[in-house]
């Protein structure tokens, strides 16, 4: 697989990308795990996520097309800080085609090639599951979040602002589900740099 790196410039543009509308095209989404068996619930703690438990090593895929926004690959948390930045471990965040930004994070490794302003496909492998950040010494699994783009330092967004469970379910089904409008309407409501909520 060839991938294309994008000049930097593409990344500051996507905070102008409006919602996708279905009626314009038709973006493909897939179920963000894939070769292995997983369970999740429709329910996180208290901020929108959902938490995608699976065995270790297993792949962490592009949940639809778009450009690699973020890329973290040094696990920093320690237990005596548990800064909120460092919670994730490492993690790979993504925006999509339709302008949504889709985060997973504490990933074992990131798969080779995955750099910021790198285009994948939908599918395209981003990582492999495992347990770093605030995961240490709990059950592998890839936290995902769904939000709209912001500034690196604003990672209470990116950790999650919708639920993502109903898409999931939709595109472990095989299933379109578009999330732009849920995205857009949570923005519109709480601002492009909401409080934090949950710790």
């Amino acid at each position: 697989m060839q991938r294309k790196l994008l000049p930097v410039f593409v990344l500051t543009l996507s905070f102008l990308v409006t919602p996708f509308n279905p009626a314009q095209g038709a973006v493909k989404y897939a179920f963000p795990v894939v070769g292995c068996t997983y369970t999740y619930a429709h329910s996180h703690h208290n901020y929108p996520a959902t938490d995608i438990l699976a065995k270790k090593g297993c792949k962490f895929v592009a949940s639809t097309s778009g450009v690699i926004d973020e890329v973290n690959r040094v696990d920093k948390w320690s237990g005596k800080t548990n800064l909120g930045a460092d919670r994730s471990g490492l993690y790979v965040s993504m925006i999509g085609d339709d302008g949504v930004r889709y985060y997973g994070s504490h990933l074992g490794k990131i798969a080779d090639g995955i750099e910021p302003g790198v285009r994948v496909a939908v599918g395209d492998l981003l990582g492999f599951i495992g347990t770093s950040g605030d995961a240490r010494g709990t059950a592998p699994h890839l936290h995902y979040g769904i939000s709209w783009p912001t500034p690196p330092d604003i990672w209470w967004v990116r950790r999650g602002e919708i639920y993502p469970w109903p898409y999931l379910d939709k595109w472990k089904a095989g299933l379109n589900a578009y999330p732009a409008k849920a995205v857009a309407a949570k923005k519109a409501k709480v601002g492009e740099v909401p409080e934090q909520v949950g710790y």
